[in-house]
């Protein structure tokens, strides 16, 4: 069977949209009709048309979609996809948190579940998420939740001083500094770029510090640069057919596997395969309890009229 030929048969039989984050595997990528991070495939699916919305990426994102497009049929390609920073932050665990701290303005990382964003003010991504804290009064206090590798460099960045949950996620915590010294004294003319999701001593040693959208954005206006990228090795696809003749190096991981980088499993989980079979089956569909939908829909909202 031809998957890219029947995948893009039933996108048009179906009136189906494929929305891939940077980290999926190339293929889906390249069949998808828009590739982003977590903020650009929100803000596509809440003005999408599509009957249906195919989501290439993992877990609490399609929950944002389905969030945003109730009446759609929301579908992702392995229900099993979800998001260890997502699963440091259990919703009971997090809605006792806010009350242990009242007058504070919670605000949270879209990586969470659709449960956290139902408990929150405003919902942020790491494009925004500076400029949402900066929304906020300065003497109204704050919760940050769940990354607190994030949370720590808004603080650095900002100023403010916000009450951190303790998440974190695994990609992101897996680079090893020892690994990526060695490797930049291999490569002294490289610059080190990084997602603020990473560990503080890592970003200590970046250039750039960026969202995925942000650090292509930062190589496409330094194409005549060198680059060691900290942050899911999937990014290399985009950045490399957008900057072809850029020179890209993964950040090395504390263990060795196959690329000697960090990938996450989760996004990988998602194949071209299982990409068909959800079209042509139409599951499995996310569905979101709609006393969630209600009360989710109006931080993530907050967020979208904010980013504008």
């Amino acid at each position: 069977m031809d998957l890219v030929k029947e995948i893009n048969r039933l996108k048009k039989e179906k009136n189906a949209v494929i929305l891939a984050h940077y980290y999926q595997v190339a293929e889906i990528q390249d069949i998808a009709d828009y590739v982003g991070d977590s903020l650009g495939l929100s803000q596509k699916a809440a003005e999408t048309d599509a009957d249906m919305i195919v989501f290439a990426g993992v877990h609490f994102m399609a929950e944002t979609a389905k969030i945003l497009n109730p009446s759609k049929t929301v579908v992702l390609p392995d229900l099993n996809a979800g998001c260890s920073l997502a699963d440091s932050c259990p919703p009971e665990a997090f809605e006792k948190f806010i009350k242990a701290h009242p007058n504070h303005v919670v605000i949270t990382y879209v990586n969470c579940s659709a449960e956290i964003k139902a408990l929150s003010d405003i919902v942020c991504t790491s494009s925004n998420a500076l400029k949402i804290v900066q929304s906020i009064p300065k003497e109204t206090p704050i919760i940050f939740a769940p990354d607190k590798n994030l949370g720590r460099y808004i603080i650095n960045e900002t100023g403010r001083d916000m009450l951190l949950w303790d998440g974190s996620c695994v990609v992101h915590e897996a680079f090893s500094m020892d690994k990526l010294i060695a490797l930049h004294q291999e490569y002294p003319d490289y610059k080190i770029i990084a997602h603020p999701e990473s560990e503080t001593h890592i970003l200590n040693t970046a250039t750039y510090i960026g969202s995925t959208s942000g650090m292509i954005n930062y190589v496409k206006e330094n194409q005549d640069q060198k680059f060691i990228v900290a942050t899911e090795a999937g990014i290399l696809h985009k950045m490399q057919q957008e900057m072809p003749n850029t020179e890209l190096i993964p950040a090395p991981a504390k263990e060795d596997n196959t690329c000697a980088c960090s990938e996450c499993h989760f996004m990988k989980m998602n194949t071209m395969q299982k990409l068909y079979d959800c079209m042509l089956n139409e599951a499995p569909q996310i569905d979101v309890n709609p006393d969630i939908i209600e009360r989710a829909l109006l931080p993530i909202e907050r967020m979208l009229e904010l980013s504008k």
